[in-house]
């Protein structure tokens, strides 16, 4: 069992996703919980679905009502800004888009990767972009993270 606060699950419904992720995830996460710096109420535990486009279009038609793949969906059961312990919610990601959007933006895989895993974790937590002053929060946050992970802005050029 791990001595961290928080666990991260990783469950793999799609085998073409590359090795290795299960670190960078725990990571990301691990530097996330530290500088949003969330009430920790016990041990907690947090699932990355690694998936291919059709489920991802699955679980987005289903809970969003949108019917297409997306890149990170999350699904929090904690409310927004509340303690962290327990099941505090899962974060689904889609390889095939991921890995087209890594490539039309051209930066590392792993690195995009590691952005969404941040932010599909901040969403967790509480964090949104339904307005401007909610996405600039929570971009600056993102960005804060990601440097300390050695990862480019990815808002730089917004």
């Amino acid at each position: 069992m791990s001595t961290s606060p928080l666990v991260v699950e990783i469950i793999r419904h799609d085998e073409s996703w590359p090795e290795g992720l299960e670190e960078l995830a725990e990571r990301a996460v691990a530097e996330a919980l530290r500088q949003a710096k969330p009430k920790l109420s016990g041990v907690a535990e947090l699932s990355i679905l690694l998936t291919d486009d059709a489920e991802q279009q699955e679980l987005n038609r289903q809970y969003r009502d949108k019917d297409t793949p997306t890149n990170v969906l999350s699904f929090p059961q904690i409310e927004p800004f509340g303690p962290v312990v327990g099941l505090i919610g899962d974060i689904s990601l889609a390889r095939e888009t991921l890995e087209r959007e890594a490539a039309e933006q051209g930066i590392a895989f792993n690195d995009h990767f590691t952005h969404l895993v941040v932010h599909g974790f901040l969403h967790v937590l509480g964090y949104d972009h339904l307005s401007d002053e909610e996405a600039l929060v929570m971009e600056r946050l993102e960005t804060q993270i990601l440097q300390t992970l050695d990862i480019a802005d990815p808002y730089a050029d917004d």
